[in-house]
């Protein structure tokens, strides 16, 4: 039976009755859906949109700018690094010389390896300060040798044709009387040594890929405090045949790497007079009352 219209209704004819139901079903649909909605909006806690640095668009020029995207520290990380090679330096592949084969004419030609500072020979001072930085110890000397290998408790060898014929011939002297691949040549008046020479002086060699390595005083080439691969003796000892000497002109024929090295600019003070050791001797008692 069909439902009675209430007072004032008017019965929809029979077919407009089946379309104005199946329109009325839908809005039905439509609002609970939309109801259905909004709840499940309210009732789920509110989310912080995730933004990542690994999928963030940027400019490609920004790939090494630091803020950009992943940030790099080139600074910091290249000191990283320097300390590094430093402290991984071959220690047991390296023998420390004292060169102290000179005629010291400027001392009045005083052994100048000899002679006393702050209460000890010059020459021990160096020794000192070479010694944690190498693994074996070698003095070269043309005279008093004896008395140079009970300071030093180490082998001394003289240059090979005992004509004083400069530091390379006393590198070259060293270079075959040890088993080690480098040599660390310094002078035998230099008891203000950097802790870090050999550090420094490999980096520089390894990082240039050079046959040796030369400090620097932010001013001048130091040539005697250098670092050298003992594959170089025969052509030291060919340049010397040859009747060259000097150690600049040799140095500038190989693969040469500079250690800048203008933080320690005591170790490079000359000490050829004697009022150049007085000066120094009152440096050393400073020191050691500090």
């Amino acid at each position: 039976m069909g439902t009675i219209p209430g007072p004032g209704e008017q019965r929809a004819p029979p077919a407009m009755r089946g379309e104005a139901a199946i329109r009325a079903r839908v809005n039905v649909l439509g609002r609970e859906r939309m109801i259905l909605a909004l709840f499940r909006v309210i009732r789920s806690p509110a989310k912080s949109p995730k933004v990542s640095a690994r999928v963030r668009t940027r400019h490609p020029t920004e790939k090494n700018i630091p803020g950009a995207g992943n940030r790099r520290r080139p600074c910091r990380y290249a000191s990283v690094k320097a300390e590094a090679a430093r402290a991984a330096y071959p220690i047991q592949d390296i023998t420390g010389v004292v060169l102290a084969g000179g005629r010291a004419r400027r001392m009045g030609g005083e052994d100048k390896g000899l002679v006393q500072v702050d209460g000890e020979a010059m020459v021990v001072h160096a020794l000192k300060g070479l010694a944690p930085q190498v693994s074996s110890l070698l003095i070269n000397a043309n005279r008093n040798q004896q008395r140079y290998a009970e300071l030093g408790h180490c082998d001394v060898v003289a240059d090979g044709d005992g004509d004083y014929a400069g530091p390379l011939a006393g590198m070259a002297s060293a270079m075959g009387h040890t088993t080690t691949r480098f040599i660390l040549t310094v002078p035998c008046d230099s008891p203000l040594l950097a802790p870090d020479l050999a550090g420094r002086l490999f980096a520089a060699l390894r990082s240039e890929d050079a046959e040796l390595s030369v400090a620097h005083d932010g001013v001048r080439m130091q040539p005697v405090f250098a670092l050298l691969d003992c594959a170089l003796r025969p052509s030291i000892i060919d340049y010397l045949a040859s009747g060259g000497r000097k150690i600049d002109a040799w140095y500038g024929s190989r693969r040469m790497a500079l250690a800048d090295l203008r933080d320690h600019p005591d170790m490079f003070l000359n000490i050829n007079t004697p009022e150049d050791r007085d000066i120094l001797e009152k440096r050393l008692a400073g020191q050691s009352q500090c």
